[in-house]
C-alpha cells in the first residue's frame, strides 16, 4: 500500500503546518487584540483567538475539495448547514442567502479546478474580513487579518500538498 503510506505522510505534514500555522497567528492575534476588544469582546480571548486560527486553518486547508465527493466536502456542508440554519433560526434570510449561493460556488467547476488556484485562494477567505466590515465598520478590518491569514495559510498548504506550488 504504498500511496496510503504517501496520503498518511501527507496527513502528518498538514497537521503539522496547521499546527504551527495556527500558533503563530495565534500569537499575532495578540497583536490586535487591544484595539478590537473595545468592539469584539470575544476577540479579548487567548482562548478563541487560538481555537478560531487553527480552525480557520482546517477550514482553509479542506475547502479546495469542496469540488469533489470527499470528506473535507463532508465537514465543509455539515458547517455550512449549520450556520444557515442559525442563519434562518435568526431570522437573517439575506445571509442565508449568501452563504447558500457561496457554498454552490465549487460546483461550477471540476476536480483541482478553479478551487486550486492561487487566485481562489486569496478570494474565498474574504468573507472573513468583508462581513466584519458589514456589521462593525470598516475601521474593524485590522482586527481580522489575523484569521483570514490562517484560513489562507491552511488553503496553501493544502495546494503545495497538491503539488500545485
Amino acid at each position: 500500500m504504498p500511496g496510503y503510506k504517501v496520503h498518511m505522510a501527507g496527513g502528518l505534514v498538514t497537521s503539522g503546518l496547521l499546527l504551527l500555522t495556527g500558533t503563530a497567528l495565534q500569537s499575532m492575534s495578540g497583536l490586535y487584540v487591544h484595539y478590537a476588544a473595545q468592539y469584539v469582546p470575544t476577540l479579548n480571548d487567548p482562548l478563541i483567538n487560538g481555537v478560531g486560527t487553527v480552525l480557520l486553518s482546517l477550514f482553509g486547508a479542506l475547502f479546495p475539495d469542496t469540488d469533489t465527493d470527499s470528506k473535507g466536502q463532508n465537514i465543509i456542508y455539515s458547517i455550512f448547514i449549520l450556520i444557515d440554519i442559525g442563519l434562518l433560526y435568526q431570522k437573517s434570510y439575506k445571509m442565508a442567502a449568501y452563504l447558500g449561493l457561496f457554498s454552490m460556488l465549487p460546483a461550477l467547476g471540476h476536480h483541482r479546478g478553479w478551487t486550486h488556484s492561487w487566485l481562489a485562494m486569496l478570494l474565498v477567505g474574504t468573507p472573513i474580513f468583508i462581513i466584519p466590515i458589514m456589521v462593525f465598520g470598516s475601521h474593524q478590518v485590522i482586527d481580522f487579518i489575523p484569521f483570514y491569514l490562517s484560513f489562507t495559510l491552511g488553503y496553501l498548504s493544502h495546494l503545495v500538498l497538491d503539488g500545485l506550488f
